[in-house]
């Protein structure tokens, strides 16, 4: 009996670790990890948090929670604290663990909040990879009150598989960031070497053939390719700063002082908070940042701009204000372009969020926020 249990357990840990092996995308991988784990272990629900170096967690994958803790999606998961949680922050969960009550199902069953299904007991089990943590899962069924060694003993084995895939799908993320950036650069070392010298020879060009036409119209055509050579070299100047941003080695508003100048655009900047932030974070603000700045060049016909950056333990704040046109803005409608629906796509892949608010006669204000 003991050989087929152990068969057993060998046959659940190759399914897992197939099933790791496989994916990419990170939360996809933990859904359909942590399904297939209840499926073969008979149990019926399992949730999955993934908590950063700061203690902040996030619900990263479910499987058949009960209306308790689903409802409103998934909010009750999503805020406060709990024994798991609390436990992994402060050092204490080392290994799979029963907890003979849970918090939120407690919380919830007091305040008849919704249906538990009879779930109210979970083992926790701490998601690793040698010395590094990602984060917890955990797991159980309705009427289930203990899990028994061997049952820890597998969850932990399973959770091991699981942060091992963690680590390698973001040091695969990280390396593909690499390649886009490198990508990037050289790209814009292309453009800046080929195309802006030829556009600046044909600019040349066209004010030489001005100064030596003979007639009025020969002289306008002339003038008029030299006019557009200027304006294409502007914008391909402004295309290299998108695709290699110089001064962000310096920090975010280094760069965006320094893009504003280039438009043209005056800028005041203030800072608060700290400084250093995360380099997907400060990249993240880059991108929307230009974005933004190139809006109020183009259309609020702004006198000046105002950028803040505000940067606390757990957030970074960056607004950016003109005192231009405006227009009218409707949060309950989609996004009226493709430029403020990049800014908003940026923000919240980071897991934060964007607010604009606009009128007209009374300039815009763009406001982002994102977890650090």
């Amino acid at each position: 009996m003991a050989g087929d249990k152990a068969n057993s357990d060998v046959g659940i840990l190759k399914e897992i670790a197939e099933l790791l092996n496989e994916g990419t995308e990170l939360n996809t991988v933990l859904a359909e990890v942590l399904r297939r784990l209840l499926q073969i272990t008979g149990l019926e629900t399992g949730w999955i948090f993934l908590i950063d170096a700061q203690g902040d967690y996030q619900l990263a994958a479910t499987v058949e929670l009960p209306p308790a803790l689903s409802m409103d999606n998934f909010a009750p998961m999503c805020e406060g604290g709990c024994w798991c949680v609390d436990r992994y922050n402060d050092g204490r969960l080392n290994k799979a663990t029963n907890i003979f009550e849970c918090k939120r199902l407690e919380d919830a069953i007091n305040n008849k909040s919704g249906e538990t299904n009879g779930l109210t007991h979970h083992a926790t089990v701490p998601l690793r990879a040698g010395n590094e943590k990602f984060g917890v899962m955990n797991v159980g069924s309705p009427n289930k009150t203990h899990f028994k060694k061997d049952e820890l003993a597998l969850l932990e084995a399973v959770a091991f598989q699981i942060g091992t895939a963690i680590k390698r799908i973001r040091l695969a993320q990280q390396e593909q960031e690499l390649a886009l950036a490198a990508e990037r650069n050289r790209l814009a070392r292309d453009l800046h070497d080929s195309v802006n010298q030829l556009l600046f020879s044909l600019s040349l060009t066209a004010r030489a053939g001005t100064e030596m036409a003979d007639t009025p119209e020969l002289k306008d055509t002339f003038s008029y390719i030299q006019d557009l050579a200027q304006e294409a070299q502007g914008e391909m100047r402004a295309l290299i700063w998108q695709l290699r941003p110089r001064g962000l080695e310096n920090g975010i508003i280094c760069a965006l002082a320094g893009y504003a100048e280039m438009l043209n655009l005056p800028l005041e900047t203030k800072v608060m908070g700290v400084s250093s932030l995360p380099g997907k974070v400060e990249e993240a603000l880059w991108r929307i940042g230009q974005e933004a700045l190139a809006n109020c060049k183009k259309h609020s016909q702004a006198e000046i701009v105002h950028l803040t950056l505000d940067s606390a333990r757990s957030q970074v704040e960056m607004q950016i204000q003109d005192d231009g046109a405006g227009f009218n803005f409707n949060p309950e409608k989609e996004l009226p372009s493709l430029g403020l629906k990049s800014m908003q796509t940026r923000a919240y892949s980071l897991g934060g969020k964007l607010e604009i608010l606009s009128k007209p006669g009374e300039g815009t204000m763009i406001i982002v926020m994102i977890p650090i």
